[in-house]
């Protein structure tokens, strides 16, 4: 298939009628796959106007700087290269990005990192309406070039930061800097290091599955604690943990054995000091 890059010329007299229009580009290398999207988009998501296609990283960035579009959809892999290579090229990033993808459930934990949208391939209509909608809600919060940032870190096994959904937005955080997380119904409340607590409207568990096990640990059905925060751990039946900003946390009799071999990989114990 030979590049190109398509746009849709908007008549002055419908200027107006669309300033609220959020202006969509798609890029993707399959010619079924645009189409695909663009008739889910125009069928189930409502506000959106698609002003034009590309189908390769130099007709993509073409594309995002003579159109400038509010959102697009970027395939991650294509023929002459990858998505993050046309948001390398572009000349402005002030645009929000939704990526569609086939990756796998390692890359998908990437994504959840950085909180930059995606949707996995063949796309579900339900899941791209949901992709808008928080595009319409959080556009404005972190700049791309932070969320960018912070997949390419967690694509490349470097998880530094990871950006929580707040009610005010979205909020990056450092990894090292998170002492413990406590379940608070279907909301995890964050506790930081400096006392700062952030609620987040997720439950613990999904922040079990993407927090690095190395690090996490699940000691309690209500607990999630960062291990380098712990200072000491008390026995009992299932004990407690004590952690480095002074709060002293119950671990279950049912998450014990499992915490105390995740303590030992990341510290130095004397023979049977644990038992």
């Amino acid at each position: 298939m030979g590049a190109f890059f398509v746009y849709l010329n908007l008549l002055g007299d419908f200027k107006d009628a669309i300033t609220t229009m959020i202006r969509t580009l798609i890029i993707d290398d399959e010619m079924k796959s645009q189409s695909t999207l663009h008739k889910l988009l125009e069928r189930y998501c409502e506000g959106i106007e698609v002003i034009g296609f590309a189908n390769n990283v130099k007709t993509g960035v073409e594309a995002i700087n003579n159109l400038k579009p509010n959102l697009v959809f970027l395939d991650i892999s294509m023929p002459d290269g990858d998505g993050f290579e046309v948001l390398q090229n572009v000349q402005e990033r002030n645009f929000e990005v939704v990526f569609t993808t086939a990756f796998n459930d390692y890359a998908i934990k990437a994504f959840q990192y950085s909180a930059i949208h995606y949707l996995l391939k063949p796309i579900n209509y339900i899941e791209l309406q949901d992709a808008v909608k928080r595009y319409k809600e959080n556009h404005q919060d972190i700049d791309l070039n932070e969320k960018i940032q912070v997949l390419y870190d967690s694509l490349n096994n470097l998880h530094k930061k990871i950006v929580l959904p707040t009610s005010n937005g979205l909020k990056m955080v450092e990894l090292d800097q998170i002492i413990y997380c406590c379940a608070d119904g279907s909301y995890t409340n964050f506790y930081l290091k400096g006392e700062d607590v952030v609620m987040v409207s997720k439950a613990l568990s999904k922040f079990e599955e993407i927090l690095p096990a190395d690090s996490f640990c699940r000691i309690h059905s209500k607990y999630l604690v960062n291990l380098n925060y712990v200072k000491q751990y008390v026995k009992g039946r299932g004990g407690k943990v004590l952690l480095a900003n002074g709060k002293e946390l119950d671990v279950s009799e049912g998450k014990k054995a499992e915490f105390l071999k995740n303590l030992k990989n990341i510290a130095h114990f004397l023979p049977n000091s644990s038992k």
